[in-house]
Parts: structure tokens; C-alpha cells; sequence
């Protein structure tokens, strides 16, 4: 029987540190590796597109791509469409229709979800039911929602007809095929489909709130409404701005939806950035003024992305 020594222990770690060395480093690794396919084709096919996007919008590219550099030209046409031209241009057209769909599709959607989010907050019965019918228009594609909503909305067939069937005859909404109420309908369509989900961000958050503090406030005296606007939605502030970004970035790309709405928006009436650059792109075959209108959209979701990403990730003092 041999004795053990004091140095036996030191011993062991040598001869084990090895491979245990060696299952932390594949440790360490494997996460990396996982992630390096995903990682190499968003650096290729986002930031590499929108770099490209960048270089063609200083070119005179037309149907197909050329070298030919113009500097800012093609911005400039867009400045002079925008404020020079009688009557307006489409581009115009697009930047005055989404300030009127980004504003009421972001406002509505922020305060629907809101108050859908408070609503189920309450443990009313039927939770589990409602929760569910409020996030499933999220699980259709804006081309379903859009032609959903144009049946629903067409006077021959749609809300107007029923109506009328019913005995109301004067009863007229003809706004889906109004050229100057298109964009209404649009907004209509992408607020029905995407308040369920802004519910489930800001029902996630209440949820999450210590209900030490709610105690606290009802201690004090405080009501309802005095405790959502001093305490709750203070403290919710970051989810409104992540739900904020999120619906700026749908309002912003929304192509499917304004074409599914208005089927194939005749004559321009519900044009938006993402329908412009489309079509000066790949129909009228201009791809410099085209990709000069999606660097435009895209350094509008920079503006709004930037100061909240350094608010978020500066060092608090």
C-alpha cells in the first residue's frame, strides 16, 4: 500500500489541465461555429447589398448596372421632384402618403397594443383565448392581410354591399378604390395585422414589472391611471422604443401591403418609398434614381435606430 504525498494533487491537475483546456476552447468554439454561417451570409447579403445599393446611387445605372459615376445627382432629382415639380411627382406622392401611413399605422398600433396589453392584464376570463385571436393576423403574410382587406372593403361585394343588403342604401365607403383614401386603407389593413403583436410586447412587459412597486403605489393612494403614467409606462419606456423601431421598419419597407390593398396601386395613389424604388428600379429602369430612394429609406431607419442604440448603450454615469 503506497502512500499518498502531498505533491499528487498537483500531479493530477497537470496530467488532467490538458484536456480540460482542450473542452473549454471547443466549448468557447462551438457557439462561434454555429453561428459563423448566419453571420457571413447577413454581412454578404445586408451590409454588402446596402453598400452596393450606396455605390449605385451615385451612378447612371439604367435597366442594368454601369460605373459611370454622376456624383449626387440622382438625389438631387429626387430634392427638385420633391419641392420643384407642378403638378407633384410620384416621389412626392410617396413621402406625403408615408408620413400620413407611418404616422397612423405607428400611433394606432402603439396604443391599440396598449391597450389591448392592459386589458389582459387584468386576469379577465377568457385570456387564453383572446390572447391567441389577437396575435393571429402576425401569422399572415401582408399579401393575405392586404387581399383580405380588399374584398372586405370593395363596394361591390364588400362592406358597402352588406350594408346595402341590410336596407342601409345610402350608406357609401368607397375608399379602396378612392385614389385620395387608398392610403387609409392601406394603414387599415397593416394596423389590424400587426397590434396583436405590439400587444404581446408590451403585455410581456407589464407581466414584468415587480408587483412590490404596484403595492407601494396603491399604499400611497395612487390610482390607476396616476400609476400607469407615473410608474408603469415610465418603466416600459424601452419597449416602447424597441416596438417604435420595429413598426418604423415595417412602415418604411411596406411593399406587398400597398399592392395587395389597392391591387397594383393604379396610378400611384397609395405610393410609398418601397413602391417607388420598385418601380423606377425595375419597371421604368432607372436603377440609379431607384437606389438613391432606398438609400433614402434606409438612412430614415438609421435616424430613428442611432440615437436610440447610443441612449441604450452609452455608460450610465
Amino acid at each position: 500500500m503506497t502512500m499518498a504525498t502531498a505533491t499528487d494533487p498537483i500531479v493530477a491537475y497537470v496530467v488532467q489541465s490538458p484536456r480540460r483546456d482542450m473542452k473549454d476552447r471547443l466549448r468557447d468554439w462551438i457557439p462561434r461555429l454555429v453561428l459563423a454561417p448566419s453571420f457571413a451570409l447577413i454581412l454578404i447579403f445586408v451590409y454588402g447589398f446596402n453598400l452596393w445599393t450606396l455605390l449605385i446611387s451615385f451612378t447612371n445605372s439604367k435597366a442594368f448596372t454601369n460605373f459611370n459615376f454622376i456624383g449626387w445627382a440622382n438625389y438631387a432629382r429626387l430634392w427638385s421632384w420633391t419641392f420643384q415639380i407642378d403638378p407633384p411627382s410620384n416621389w412626392y406622392t410617396a413621402l406625403v402618403n408615408m408620413v400620413l401611413f407611418g404616422g397612423l399605422y405607428v400611433i394606432s398600433c402603439l396604443v391599440l397594443g396598449l391597450a389591448l396589453a392592459i386589458l389582459l392584464d387584468q386576469k379577465i376570463r377568457g385570456e387564453g383565448i383572446l390572447r391567441p385571436l389577437y396575435l393571429y393576423p402576425l401569422a399572415l403574410s401582408f399579401i393575405v392581410t392586404g387581399t383580405a382587406w380588399k374584398l372586405f372593403l370593395d363596394p361591390g361585394i364588400g362592406l358597402e354591399r352588406a350594408v346595402h343588403d341590410l336596407g342601409w342604401t345610402s350608406f357609401h365607403f368607397d375608399w379602396v378604390v378612392n385614389p385620395r383614401m387608398m392610403i387609409y386603407c392601406v394603414a387599415i389593413a397593416g394596423i389590424w395585422q400587426t397590434s396583436g403583436f405590439v400587444m404581446a410586447m408590451f403585455l410581456a412587459a407589464l407581466r414584468g414589472i415587480d408587483s412590490e412597486i404596484l403595492k407601494a403605489a396603491q399604499i400611497d393612494g395612487a390610482s390607476a391611471y396616476a400609476t400607469y403614467r407615473r410608474i408603469i409606462i415610465p418603466i416600459m419606456r424601452p419597449v416602447f422604443m424597441s416596438a417604435l423601431i420595429i413598426l418604423t421598419h415595417m412602415a418604411i419597407k411596406s411593399y406587398d401591403l400597398v399592392l395587395s390593398v389597392t391591387g397594383k396601386n393604379p396610378g400611384g395613389a397609395a405610393e410609398l418609398p418601397s413602391t417607388f424604388m420598385y418601380s423606377y428600379t425595375f419597371t421604368r429602369n432607372q436603377m440609379g434614381v431607384g437606389s438613391a430612394s432606398a438609400v433614402v429609406m434606409l438612412m430614415t431607419i438609421a435616424a430613428i435606430m442611432i440615437p436610440y442604440l447610443y441612449s441604450e448603450l452609452r455608460e450610465k454615469p
